[in-house]
């Protein structure tokens, strides 16, 4: 019964995520497998699926979409970015309100050589580089995905 019941779960994720638990119980009741939340969670846990936005998919198939639908740093910081100014080695990078956060993200998951690191406020970004140089070489970049 349990191989019969992941298999119905493999299939039913294989048409596309599945928002929630309570959800995913009531695709496999329709196919005639009730089951409890408790069991429902083992199944999960047995099978690794993954949890995104989207809600719940086969292992490798959540974080790949997540990765994939995730915006470009040009698109971001167009969107979010409004000013760019160089303290010698650091950056202080103004964005829109609420927007500091995920524009931090988004630097730090470019993995460039010239960040150090960053942190964010709610409408601020400090960005730490090495030097000088690399912090003149990052603005020239930053603004102009600012445009």
């Amino acid at each position: 019964m349990k191989q019969q019941r992941h298999t119905a779960i493999r299939e039913v994720l294989g048409q596309g995520a599945v928002p929630s638990q309570d959800e995913l119980r009531r695709r496999l009741a329709r196919r005639g497998f009730h089951v409890t939340q408790a069991t429902l969670s083992r199944d999960i846990h047995d099978l690794r699926l993954s949890k995104g936005p989207a809600g719940y998919a086969l292992p490798g198939t959540a974080l790949e979409e997540d990765v994939d639908n995730l915006p470009e740093i040009r698109e971001v910081l167009g969107g979010f970015g409004i000013e760019v100014r160089q303290a010698m080695n650091q950056l202080v990078l103004i964005t829109t309100t609420s927007a500091a956060q995920p524009v931090a993200a988004g630097i730090d998951y470019e993995d460039w050589p010239e960040v150090v690191g960053t942190i964010a406020g709610d409408d601020t970004v400090l960005i730490i580089c090495p030097d000088e140089r690399q912090a003149r070489i990052l603005k020239a970049r930053i603004e102009g995905y600012i445009g």
